[in-house]
């Protein structure tokens, strides 16, 4: 639905004379393209003409910025869904189109005796405001909504990526062996269907370059040698022979689904490696951690490593989280649904008290001083270019008609000042 605010000159007549002229140009009988209104333009201070020709460029740029907002505000509606369509939103309890149809310039919030620079100012900044708060508002419900979207894709999940203390029970638990020492860890390992039975023919073999079994070398061992440190400490090679941390006939199979299977596998932790003398200087010895490395180890052979403890209270407690969860959503939905409604109303009249401002300023710029114009409002019943056509021929010039073959490539220019505006 197309809209067009065109005023003319009174040129010394009545208002009424040029509103019937209008009238009959493209909303009567014998031109049936549009529905007419009277549209109320209220005596603005004018300025400088070097003022309004400034401000004629910068209302272009405010206008696009504060149709933006008003679609912004509509599109999130829209996707709110229930109570957020279009129709649900309102300018002052009315439809937008009655609104703009029965238009009236609302003195008390923009007095039309302030600057008109001000006046644009105080309409942009309160529409920044309105901007900066919606996506303030959007990126808090965003990041809630995704919270949520994690939470039951977690519950929801197959072994790979759900939380393993909804889905494992102390059944599960009391039929395998978990170990966690000084030495010894149990970990959990998801494995893609896929991958099963590569993983099992392997799991020993995993990680097979982290620990280091060597010792000392006993090959040429004498009695008489016994505790010299040249055979011992930091002579040592520890690492001449590797392997993988994981403990022979330890992998055990938790849980399986459709898509995955969880085993329990324990390692070695970590690995004592000797101090030693550097001169008269001990160095004392280090525990090398081999945890790190072993979930290296899984990432690289595409198995996940679950970091998990069994707790048989979190199901209960996942389980109250993500319906308090859900109530949060649902709340800050409600609310901004709400926003919308409000906020699209102050945006959609400081929309459209833009376009007063802009038919005020085109008008004083085209027919001069005094101020002495008519302005309506079409509503299209027709194609847009019929419209247009009809104002042309109407309250054009012939001289105009003449030319407008020449400026096809050019901006569309009238002999009369014409916006269009689409709410």
């Amino acid at each position: 639905m197309s809209y067009f605010i065109a005023s003319i000159s009174n040129g010394g007549g009545a208002p009424e004379q040029a509103y019937r002229k209008m009238q009959e140009a493209a909303a009567c009988s014998e031109a049936p393209y549009a529905e007419m209104f009277k549209f109320e333009v209220p005596s603005l201070m004018v300025g400088t003409l070097d003022s309004l020709m400034t401000l004629s460029d910068e209302l272009g740029k405010t206008d696009k910025v504060v149709e933006s907002v008003v679609r912004k505000i509509e599109k999130t509606s829209y996707e709110l869904g229930a109570g957020g369509k279009r129709a649900d939103l309102t300018v002052g309890g009315v439809p937008a189109p009655r609104y703009i149809q029965q238009f009236a310039w609302d003195y008390a919030k923009y007095p039309n005796r302030r600057p008109l620079k001000e006046l644009v100012s105080l309409i942009g900044s309160g529409v920044s405001a309105i901007d900066e708060e919606l996506k303030q508002l959007g990126i808090s419900y965003a990041d809630k909504q995704q919270s949520l979207v994690e939470s039951k894709r977690k519950k929801g999940g197959n072994l790979l990526t759900a939380e393993l203390n909804d889905v494992l029970t102390e059944d599960h638990m009391r039929r395998i062996t978990v170990h966690d020492t000084e030495y010894l860890k149990t970990l959990f390992i998801a494995v893609p269907k896929g991958v099963q039975e590569n993983f099992e023919s392997n799991v020993y073999f995993l990680g097979n370059n982290i620990v280091g079994y060597g010792g000392p070398d006993w090959s040429g061992f004498q009695s008489r040698d016994l505790g010299k440190a040249v055979m011992f400490g930091q002579s040592v090679d520890r690492h001449s022979t590797r392997g993988s941390p994981v403990v022979p006939d330890s992998c055990q199979l938790v849980h399986e689904d459709n898509e995955s299977a969880l085993y329990a596998v324990t390692i070695l932790k970590s690995q004592y490696e000797a101090g030693y003398y550097e001169g008269d200087e001990f160095q004392p010895g280090v525990k090398v951690d081999f945890e790190v490395e072993f979930a290296k180890a899984c990432k690289e052979a595409r198995y996940v490593l679950r970091d998990f403890k069994f707790d048989p209270g979190q199901a209960s407690r996942n389980a109250m989280a993500l319906e308090q969860l859900q109530v949060e959503v649902d709340g800050m939905k409600s609310g901004l649904t709400r926003w919308c409604k409000t906020h699209y109303g102050e945006a959609f009249v400081a929309w459209m008290h833009i376009q007063v401002i802009r038919v005020f300023v085109e008008s004083v710029l085209r027919y001069g001083l005094p101020v002495d114009f008519t302005a309506v409002l079409y509503k299209a019943t027709s194609e847009d270019q019929k419209l247009v056509g009809a104002l042309d021929k109407a309250l054009g010039s012939e001289k105009h008609e003449e030319e407008a073959d020449d400026e096809m490539g050019e901006d569309d220019y009238h002999d009369f000042v014409l916006l269009k505006f689409d709410p």
